[in-house]
C-alpha cells in the first residue's frame, strides 16, 4: 500500500498548493520554481498536521518517515549533513498556516547545533565567534519557543554579560563572551527542564516540528482564529530550511522588506536590516535596524538584485508583498515571501493604484482589502486644537496610523482584563511577541521600546488597524514595577497615554478625539465596490443622526428602525408608562394619543434624512416590563408620581414580570392583546410620510414590520390592523401612498412555515439575533458565561451571535428564502440582525438571493465592501 504524502520538498510544490503547503510553504515552492535565490528545504503539510491531533498529538511513524527522506534529499544537494563535525547541516524551522497567524509560534533558526557540530562549524568557517553566536542563539530559541522557558531569564543572562563587559550591543561580545553564555544558557535549560539541552539534532529536528503543530492550538492562535474566521480544522504545516548566515561578518546581513510602503501605500521598496545579524534580530527589535536604502551603500550589488526581485515578485503575485531575506557573505537569499499586512489606508492606496497602473482589473482590487480594516477609517483622530497644546514626552516609530488614548498597561493579560472592565487600554511593552496577542487585540494602542517598522507589534497592529508606536527608545520601561519613564518623569500602570501613530509621537496626558475624514482613495475604491455588488446594504438607525451618518457611510436606506427606542426618551416616558399602566382600553388610548405626535415626529425626521430612500420600521418589540423601574426605590418614587400606592403599582410591576421575557409578551403578542398600539404606531408611520410627501416631495413608501411572528394567523391579524388604520388614513389625507407589510423572521417557526407565511407578508427580514438564540436556544445575553468553555474544548469555534451560524441558522435562513419565493415570486428579502455587517455572514446572504443587509451605520462601509467581495468570488446564480 503506497503511503500518503505529507513531506514535500520546496520544488514539489506550487502557489496553488497554499491549502497544503501553507502560506509560506506555498510560496517558498513557487519562488524555486521561478528560480530564485532560495536555500532548500522541505514542508510538512497541513494534512500531517491534522492527522497529529488525530493521533493524540503524535508525529506518525510515516511522517518521520518522510520528514527523515527529505532531510536526506537536503543533505545530498547541499553536501552538508545534520550532526556532521565536519559539515555540519544546520536548518531553520518555521510555522506556515494557510493565512498569517500572529498567535503561531516564532522561528527556530540554527537547529542541529550542539556541543560537538558548534566546534565543526567554527572549524568550517574559521570564525569561533559566529559559531557560538549561532548557538546562543539556538538554544535560546529551542528552550523559549519549544520548551517554553521564558524569553527573558536568557535575556537576563545576555544583558548581565554585556553589562559585565560594559557593552552595548551582542555584536561586541567576543568568541569568549559567548561561549560563556552558552555555558551558562546550559545550566539555565537544566535547571528549568531537569534534564541536558538535547545534543541530537534529529530530537531536536522532531521537538520543533511537534512545538509548531501544538502551537496551532494554543490560547493565542484560537483568539486569533475566532476572530479572523480561520477553521479550526486547517491545521498548519512546517518549513524546515537549510539555514544561511547572516551573522558571519560585515558582508553578511538580514531584513525583512515590503514592495510597497506598509503603512502609507507609497510605491517604494519599504524595510529595515542590519548587518551582522540573523532574521529574529530585525523583527523582535533585539537592535535597531538600518532603512534598506542604506543596504545602497553597504552592499550595492546585493540592493541591485533584491530590487529587481522584489519588482518581480509583486508583478508575479499582483499584490503588495513582504520579503524576509538574508545575505550570507555578500550572497542575496530569500528566505519567504507573502502578500503584507498593511494599514487601511495604505490597503486603499495600493488597490487603486494598481488598478490605475493596469497590474490589477477593479474586480481584483475589490480583493485587495480586507472589509473589517476599513473599521480603522471610521474611528475618531486627535483634534488639532488639543494637539497644540498636549506635551510630547517621547517619540518613536510611526508604525501604524491612528489615535489612541488610553490608561498604560504592561501586560497582556493585565490589558485584556481592564479591557473586558470597559477601560480603554494602552498595551507598553519593550517589545511584543505572539504571545501578547490577546493583549494587542483588547488595547486601543501599542506602545514599544524595541523594534522597528517591521517588528511583531508593527506588523500584526498594522494588520489589525491598531495604533502603534514602536522603537520608542526614549522611554524605559521596568515591567516588574509596572512603570515606564521618560527623563524624570515616571508613568505608573493605569495613567493616560495618548499615542499618534501617524507621527509617533507619545503624549502624556488624554487627549479628545473628533470624527474623521474620508480620503480620496476611501471614495474612490467604495464607488467601484458600488458598481460591483449585486447585494443592497442599508443601516440599522433609530433617530435621524443616525441615519445621516449611515448616509455618509454609503447606506441605501433603512432595514431597521426600532420604534421603542424612541419610547425611552425623558418626555415620553410618562405617556409609555401610562399607557402600560392603564386598566382600560380607554385610558391606553389616552396615554397613547398623548405618544402619537411624538411618533409623527420622530419618523418625520428619519423620512427627511432618508429623502427617497427605503426605510422598514419595525412595531414595538419589547416586552411592557421593561419600561417600569424594578427596584422598590425607584417604584415608589414613580407610584407618587403617578397618584398611585406604592403596593397597586408594586403589585403591576410584578404581574408583568416574565420568566423568560425573551419569549413572552412581546412583539407580534402585543397588538395582539392591545390592538390600540399598533393602530397608534401606523396613523404615526402613515401620516408622517404623507407629511413628507406633501413637504418635501419624497416618494416614500413605508416598509412596515411586524415582529416575532410564528403562525400565520397572528401575522394576519395585527396586519389587518395595520391595512385599516393605513387605508383610513390615507383616505382622509386623500393621496396616493404605496406601503408594504412585512415581518421579521427570527422564530424557527417562522422559518420552517414560510410559505405559508408569505401569503401575507411582502418582505422577509431576517432578525438573526434572536433566530441565532431560539436556534441554539441559549440567551445572548447569558451565553458569555460559558461560551469560553465550549471555545476551550473546541465546541464552538466562534461566537454565533458575531458570525452567522450558516449550518444550522443559516438553513433555517435558506429555507425560509426558497419557501418564501414559492409563493411569493417577487418577496423582498433582507437580513437586519448583527450579522448583517459581519463579512463572511454578508457573503452568505449574498449566495441565498437576499436582496440587502442592514447593519449599524459605522459597519456599512464594511457590508458594502463585502458585497462587492462575494459578487467577484460567487457570483449569484
Amino acid at each position: 500500500m503506497v503511503s500518503r504524502k505529507y513531506v514535500y520538498l520546496f520544488n514539489e510544490g506550487n502557489a496553488a498548493m497554499k491549502n497544503l503547503l501553507g502560506g509560506k510553504g506555498a510560496n517558498l515552492a513557487e519562488m524555486t520554481n521561478l528560480g530564485m535565490p532560495v536555500p532548500q528545504g522541505f514542508t510538512v503539510s497541513t494534512e500531517a498536521c491534522t492527522k497529529y491531533y488525530e493521533d493524540g498529538k503524535e508525529l506518525a511513524k510515516e511522517v518521520i518517515v518522510q520528514i527523515y527522506e527529505a532531510l536526506a534529499y537536503i543533505e545530498q544537494i547541499t553536501g552538508k549533513k545534520l550532526g556532521s563535525i565536519q559539515n555540519p547541516l544546520l536548518v531553520s524551522v518555521r510555522s506556515g498556516a494557510r493565512a498569517s497567524m500572529p498567535g503561531m509560534m516564532d522561528t527556530i533558526l540554527n537547529l542541529g547545533l550542539n556541543d560537538k557540530t558548534v566546534e565543526g562549524l567554527k572549524n568550517l568557517t574559521n570564525n569561533e565567534r559566529f559559531a557560538y553566536d549561532s548557538y546562543r542563539r539556538f538554544i535560546q530559541m529551542f528552550s523559549d519557543v519549544v520548551m517554553g522557558i521564558e524569553k527573558r531569564k536568557f535575556e537576563d543572562i545576555l544583558d548581565e554579560v554585556k553589562e559585565l563587559k560594559r557593552v552595548k550591543f551582542d555584536t561586541e561580545l567576543t568568541a569568549s563572551d559567548l561561549k560563556d553564555i552558552v555555558k551558562k544558557y546550559k545550566v539555565l535549560y537544566e535547571k528549568e527542564m531537569g534534564k541536558e539541552f538535547p545534543q541530537e539534532p534529529k530530537e531536536q529536528l522532531l521537538e520543533a516540528i511537534t512545538a509548531v503543530f501544538s502551537s496551532w492550538d494554543n490560547p493565542r492562535a484560537v483568539v486569533y482564529r475566532r476572530l479572523n474566521d480561520i477553521p479550526g480544522d486547517w491545521g498548519t504545516a512546517v518549513n524546515v530550511q537549510s539555514m544561511v548566515f547572516g551573522n558571519m561578518g560585515d558582508t553578511s546581513g538580514t531584513g525583512v522588506a515590503f514592495t510597497r510602503n506598509p503603512a502609507t501605500g507609497e510605491k517604494v521598496i519599504f524595510g529595515e536590516y542590519l548587518i551582522n545579524a540573523q532574521g529574529e534580530d530585525v523583527v523582535a527589535g533585539i537592535r535597531t535596524p538600518h532603512p534598506i536604502s542604506r543596504m545602497q551603500q553597504d552592499l550595492p550589488d546585493c540592493y541591485k538584485q533584491f530590487v529587481e526581485m522584489a519588482e518581480n515578485l509583486e508583478k508575479h503575485y499582483k499584490d503588495m508583498q513582504d520579503m524576509e531575506f538574508t545575505i550570507e557573505q555578500g550572497k542575496l537569499y530569500f528566505l519567504q515571501t507573502r502578500n503584507g499586512k498593511r494599514t487601511a489606508q495604505a490597503a486603499l492606496k495600493i488597490a487603486v493604484e494598481m488598478v490605475e497602473e493596469g497590474l490589477i482589473s477593479k474586480k481584483e482590487a475589490m480583493l485587495k482589502v480586507d472589509p473589517k480594516q476599513l473599521d480603522s477609517l471610521l474611528h475618531p483622530k486627535f483634534s488639532e486644537k488639543e494637539l497644540k497644546s498636549a506635551q510630547v514626552i517621547a517619540k518613536g516609530l510611526p508604525a501604524s496610523p491612528g489615535a489612541a488614548c488610553g490608561k498604560v498597561y504592561f501586560t497582556a493579560e493585565e490589558a485584556k482584563m481592564h479591557h473586558e472592565q470597559g477601560e480603554k487600554v494602552i498595551l507598553v511593552r519593550r517589545e511584543t511577541s505572539p504571545e501578547d496577542i490577546e493583549g494587542m487585540v483588547a488595547a486601543e494602542g501599542i506602545l514599544t521600546a524595541r523594534g522597528g517598522m517591521t517588528s511583531h507589534a508593527a506588523v500584526v497592529s498594522r494588520g489589525m488597524g491598531t495604533c502603534c508606536i514602536a522603537g520608542c527608545s526614549d522611554i524605559r520601561i521596568n515591567e516588574d514595577a509596572k512603570i515606564f519613564e521618560v527623563g524624570d518623569k515616571v508613568y505608573q500602570e493605569g495613567d493616560y497615554i495618548s499615542l499618534d501613530g501617524s507621527t509617533g509621537n507619545v503624549y502624556g496626558e488624554a487627549i479628545k478625539t473628533v470624527e474623521p475624514e474620508m480620503s480620496g482613495y476611501f471614495g474612490k475604491f467604495m464607488n467601484w465596490a458600488d458598481e460591483i455588488r449585486a447585494l443592497k446594504v442599508r443601516t440599522n438607525a433609530d433617530t435621524p443622526r443616525d441615519a445621516e451618518q449611515a448616509i455618509r457611510y454609503g447606506a441605501e436606506g433603512i432595514g431597521l428602525c426600532r420604534t421603542e427606542h424612541m419610547f425611552f426618551d425623558e418626555d415620553r416616558i410618562p405617556a409609555v408608562r401610562e399607557m402600560i399602566l392603564s386598566k382600560t382600553e380607554e385610558q391606553r388610548r389616552k396615554a397613547l394619543d398623548k405618544l402619537l405626535p411624538m411618533q409623527k415626529e420622530d419618523f418625520i425626521g428619519i423620512y427627511e434624512a432618508m429623502e427617497n430612500r427605503p426605510v422598514t420600521i419595525r412595531l414595538l418589540d419589547p416586552p411592557l416590563h421593561e419600561f417600569l423601574p424594578q427596584a422598590d426605590k425607584d417604584v415608589r418614587d414613580l407610584a407618587k408620581e403617578m397618584g398611585l400606592s406604592f403596593g397597586e403599582l408594586k403589585t403591576t410591576v410584578e404581574s408583568l414580570h416574565e420568566f423568560n421575557p425573551m419569549m413572552g409578551h412581546r412583539g407580534c403578542r402585543l397588538p395582539v392583546s392591545y390592538p390600540e398600539i399598533a393602530e397608534m404606531q401606523t396613523r404615526a408611520i402613515i401620516e408622517a410620510a404623507i407629511h413628507v410627501k406633501r413637504e418635501k416631495g419624497y416618494d416614500i413608501v413605508p416598509e412596515i414590520m411586524i415582529p416575532l411572528v410564528g403562525e400565520l394567523k397572528e401575522l394576519k391579524f395585527v396586519k389587518d390592523i395595520i391595512v385599516r388604520i393605513a387605508d383610513e388614513v390615507i383616505a382622509e389625507e386623500g393621496i396616493e401612498l404605496k406601503y408594504m407589510v412585512g415581518t421579521m423572521i427570527e422564530i424557527p417557526r417562522a422559518a420552517l412555515t414560510a410559505d405559508q407565511i408569505a401569503k401575507e407578508a411582502e418582505f422577509f427580514s431576517f432578525g438573526t439575533n434572536d433566530l441565532t438564540q431560539m436556534t441554539f436556544g441559549f440567551s445572548r445575553d447569558d451565553a458569555g458565561k460559558f461560551l469560553k468553555d465550549y471555545y476551550d474544548k473546541k465546541i464552538y469555534e466562534f461566537d454565533p451571535f458575531q458570525k452567522l451560524d450558516q449550518v444550522g441558522v443559516g438553513k433555517l435562513v435558506t429555507m425560509a428564502v426558497e419557501l418564501g419565493k414559492m409563493t411569493r415570486p417577487d418577496i423582498h428579502l433582507g437580513i437586519c440582525g448583527e450579522h448583517g455587517g459581519d463579512p463572511s455572514s454578508v457573503e452568505f446572504c449574498h449566495n441565498i438571493g437576499l436582496d440587502y443587509v442592514s447593519c449599524s451605520p459605522f459597519r456599512v462601509p464594511v457590508a458594502r465592501l463585502a458585497a462587492a467581495q462575494a459578487q467577484v468570488k460567487n457570483k449569484r446564480y
